[in-house]
Order: C-alpha cells, then structure tokens, then sequence
C-alpha cells in the first residue's frame, strides 16, 4: 500500500500544479525571480547588501528564522542611504544601500545592531515569503569571519596581523591544530580573501578583542616590539583598498570611526547615518595607526591530494546538523561556518571536500583554483558531480565555494606543496 498508494498519493500532491495553491506558487516564484535579480544588481550600483523598507529584521528568538511577529520595528533606511530598485516583476523597492568600503555600525546594547548584521549576513540567500527578510540581499561571496578557539590552520599567511610568535614561529605559513582566538580570526580573514569573498562581516561580540583594537594606553605600556599583533583597525583600509569591504558591528571601541567610511548608529531598532558626527569626534580626539599603506600580495596555498589511507575504496562521508563532518576518522567542526544554513549544505560540503581531495588537489594548483573548478562542474552537472547516486544522499543542498573552503580549511589532516 505504501508503495502503489501513500508514496504516488505524496508525489502527486506535491509535485502536480493542478494540486497545488497556484497564486502562492507564482507569487513565490515571482519572488524568488525579484531576489535574484536584487542581488545580482549589488555590485553594479557599488552595493555590499540592500535593506528594503520595511523589512522585519528580529527573530523570534536566537535559534529561530521566524520573524517577531509583535513589537518589532519595521526597518527604514536613512535618506542618506536610501536607493530605489527596479525589479523584474515590475515594482520599484526601496530601502537602504550599504556601500562598498568600510561601514560601521554602531549603538547601545541590545538596540539592534547585531540584528541588523545577522540580516545582511543571510542577505547572501533568498527568503520565503513571509520570513520577514524578503528585500534583505547581500552579495553572495560575503563572509562572517569571526573567533573559533581550537580550530586547525594550516599553513596560513598570517603576518599581515601577527608579526612574530615566541619561539620563532613563522607566521608567513602558520599550522596550528588548536589555535587561539585571536590567530583563529586571523586566518579566517586571509581564508575568506583567498577564497574569493568581496565583503568581511565582523562583529565585536564574536570577534577576538586584541585582534580588533590596541588603544593608546595600552600602547603605551606595552612597547611595540612586544607585541606581535597588529590590529584588524590599522589593516582594515588597505583591504578596502585592495577591493575587500567590511560591515561590522562594534559598540565597545571609537578607534573604527577614524576609518570607517560610513558610520550608521542604530537606536532602539531605528536606524540614522551618524557618519558626520563620527567625523567630529575623530577630529576632536585623533588617533595613532599603523596603518598598512596596501594589503600585501600572499603566495596562493597549493593543496596535496588525499594522504595515504589504511582503508580501501572512497573516503567515507558523514555529517551531522549544521555543525560536523566527518572523513573516515577525521571529525571537522564547522560550526563556525556561518554560511552553512542547511543540512543538506553540510553533507553537499563533506562530498565536495572528499572530490576535492581525491580529484581536484594536485600540489600544483591554487585552492582558488581547485574551488573555481568545483563550482564551474557544479554549474555543468549539479550536485550529481558530487558523487555515484548509490553513495549520495537524497538531500544535497548546494554550498557556496567560500563555505567549501570553510571546511577544507578547518581539516586538520590538509596538507601543502
């Protein structure tokens, strides 16, 4: 029964139009269209994310996608910011153009700030109708890089931000299997730009603090020599330089206003441009960088194939919810992998990684490189370049190349040329 009637009963319900609630199914349609394109026209119009007017941005809770359906405060853009869109279906929308370079957003506790981050952070997805979010988009390649306490680095060039480290250690390719929060930042940093992302999303409450600021006093006792780190605020203007913008939420430090290129103050869920006052306070109360006059050109990272194993035949994969994968043995945590929103992303991930290493990692090539190529096969064959169907799951979600790296990146066994 469950074969001849139940399952051709469930197909035929959710698979045949004529079932189906055809006005919900075109206007979602119609959305998911006008989402595309919003995202699509960012770059042009030297956009990093849009916020439409509006928006309902407050989850109901930490751990849920629903938005707050009683006493949220509908988003409005500043009119300094504000941006009309045309989009396919044929309406104009309007909300809040966040410009490429340096923006940072400022505030109280607890008055929105890092809701409005965690909305432009899913900005790099559509939204179903009703989430709240709908006119939130984002480029696509921006990443939450933030502090992750004992994950593995391997061979990463972290000297833009750590000069030196007791003992000698070379910081121009820097291995660690249990790193610290401030080098675990660090390297998500240089791994998001040698993956290819365009925009850094930062914020104080996940964020390693000597790795965000140094202020004078400090400074002062503790002599420059003695102190290997070079704070993300005097190396954060040559990013923007070399095409990397940030969107960050600090509310702890003034030092980001002396090189923020838009200040944007959030107040009880509403938010202003506070950019000239900024301006003013900088100039009443100056402060000294160490600014780096251009981001330093790495040599690209070459990944070796899969090391000798014990066990015959392909690498087994497994993952677990949005936070693990496992290789054979090896457990990789990416729980700090903020792109990663489906469990079918992890599992997609796990297989990638495993073509990746059996494939695609010759020591020759870049991981750049490896990862244009995965996602050029993805666009030819889909998810079925992932892998035979009889060792595939069902359910595969396609990842993004910057979360792909997330996860080679935090493999403890990767290995270098």
């Amino acid at each position: 029964r469950m074969l001849t009637e139940d399952l051709p009963d469930a197909v035929d319900q959710a698979l045949l139009y004529r079932n189906l609630d055809g006005d919900a199914a075109t206007a979602q349609v119609t959305l998911l269209r006008d989402q595309e394109a919003l995202r699509g026209q960012l770059a042009d119009l030297g956009l990093v994310a849009f916020v439409g007017n509006g928006a309902i941005l407050p989850r109901q809770a930490g751990n849920s996608d629903l938005p707050l359906e009683q006493g949220a405060t509908p988003f409005t853009s500043p009119k300094s910011l504000e941006v009309s869109i045309t989009l396919p279906s044929g309406r104009t929308v309007t909300g809040m153009g966040i410009p490429e370079g340096i923006v940072v957003i400022i505030g109280g506790g607890y008055h929105g700030k890092s809701t409005l981050l965690n909305a432009v952070e899913r900005g790099v997805y559509p939204h179903v109708p009703g989430d709240g979010r709908e006119l939130v988009a984002t480029v696509p390649d921006a990443v939450k890089a933030r502090a992750a306490d004992g994950r593995a680095v391997t061979g990463v060039d972290l000297s833009p931000f750590i000069s030196h480290l007791p003992g000698g250690r070379d910081t121009a390719a820097f291995t660690s299997k249990n790193a610290s929060g401030s080098t675990s930042q660090a390297a998500s940093i240089i791994e998001a730009i040698e993956a290819g992302a365009t925009a850094l999303l930062l914020d104080e409450d996940t964020s390693a603090t000597n790795l965000l600021i140094r202020d004078a006093r400090m400074r002062t006792l503790v002599a420059d020599e003695r102190e290997p780190i070079t704070p993300f605020v005097d190396r954060i203007g040559a990013l923007a330089a070399a095409g990397v913008s940030t969107v960050m939420v600090m509310g702890g430090s003034g030092d980001y206003l002396d090189v923020a290129d838009q200040v944007l103050l959030m107040d009880s869920y509403e938010l202003r441009d506070a950019t000239e006052q900024a301006a003013a306070v900088v100039a009443s109360q100056p402060r000294k960088t160490t600014a780096l006059p251009q981001w330093p050109t790495a040599n690209p990272r070459r990944p070796l194939p899969s090391p000798p194993r014990e066990r015959r035949g392909p690498i087994r994969t497994r993952s677990r919810g949005l936070d693990q994968i496992q290789l054979d043995r090896e457990e990789i945590d990416v729980a700090d992998v903020s792109g990663i929103v489906d469990p079918g992303q992890t599992e997609a991930i796990a297989h990638a990684l495993r073509a990746l290493l059996e494939q695609r990692f010759d020591g020759a090539s870049s991981l750049a490189q490896c990862l244009e190529d995965l996602d050029a096969l993805l666009d030819d064959e889909g998810l079925d370049a992932l892998g035979s169907a009889h060792e595939r799951p069902a359910f595969l979600v396609r990842p993004r190349m910057v979360d792909v790296a997330g996860a080679v990146n935090r493999y403890r066994s990767l290995g270098l040329a």
